[in-house]
């Protein structure tokens, strides 16, 4: 471990506000389980403590506390921050039950999203023109399960083509489909999410062989899209739990 010259600190500083690529994280196990994972390359590991909370080989540099709280994303972070990006996917064809996010921009509603995924065995998760996986928020709504996932960053034109050529089996949300409590769902299914505001586009929506539907009281016209997509996925899953 050595210690963090200012040069280096500004430097980080400036790159935190310039880089959008960067990560900045501050929760000890989310950084544990993303090295575990394998899915961040790390830059630096900054410190205010005198001995790691867990193995790392690279270069780790000690700093005073201070540092790490104008680093840092939360305002009481761990006295470890870890500054990575995040690796790339090779994009392929989903072997179990996946999700597709339209066009979400509410980065709790992605990462909760995410989170029962994980939960519910829908180990894929495709995110289509919707907020950026690096997000802060949505890391850390997702408690780290964003590292533990096969995410892949797609705009919807290449979504549709993949979707196309690799005759994806997809499902949406409507208040004119099935009951999804009543429902049979087949294998390798993938879980339509849309926009908060606009729902699924019209391009997706007619790759989708089948619409299910939430029942609910008269007066409630929607869930919450975090809400919604999740009752659909532990539905889908509660069998094999």
């Amino acid at each position: 471990m050595q210690g963090a010259s200012k040069n280096f600190i500004q430097s980080l500083k400036k790159q935190k506000h310039e880089n959008k690529s960067l990560l900045f994280l501050d929760n000890v196990k989310i950084i544990k389980d993303a090295i575990k994972d394998g899915t961040i390359n790390v830059k630096y590991i900054l410190t205010s403590l005198d001995v790691l909370p867990f193995e790392f080989d690279g270069e780790v540099y000690h700093v005073e506390e201070h540092v790490i709280e104008q680093l840092a994303n939360t305002k009481t972070p761990q006295k470890v921050l870890c500054i990575a990006y995040l690796t790339q996917h090779i994009v392929e064809k989903p072997k179990t039950n996946f999700l597709v996010l339209d066009t979400l921009q509410d980065p709790g509603n992605v990462g909760t999203l995410i989170r029962t995924a994980k939960a519910c065995g829908f180990e894929t998760i495709f995110l289509l023109d919707s907020v950026n996986r690096q997000n802060d928020k949505l890391i850390r709504s997702s408690v780290g399960a964003v590292f533990d996932s096969k995410v892949y960053e797609m705009t919807k034109k290449d979504f549709i083509n993949f979707a196309r050529q690799n005759k994806l089996k997809l499902i949406m949300t409507d208040m004119n489909g099935e009951n999804v409590f009543e429902t049979e769902f087949e294998d390798n299914i993938g879980v339509v999410v849309g926009n908060e505001g606009q729902g699924v586009c019209d391009e997706i929506a007619s790759l989708c062989y089948k619409t299910i539907k939430i029942p609910m009281k008269e007066g409630i016209e929607s869930l919450n899209a975090g809400v919604s997509g999740s009752i659909v996925m532990y539905q889908i899953n509660k069998n094999k739990i």
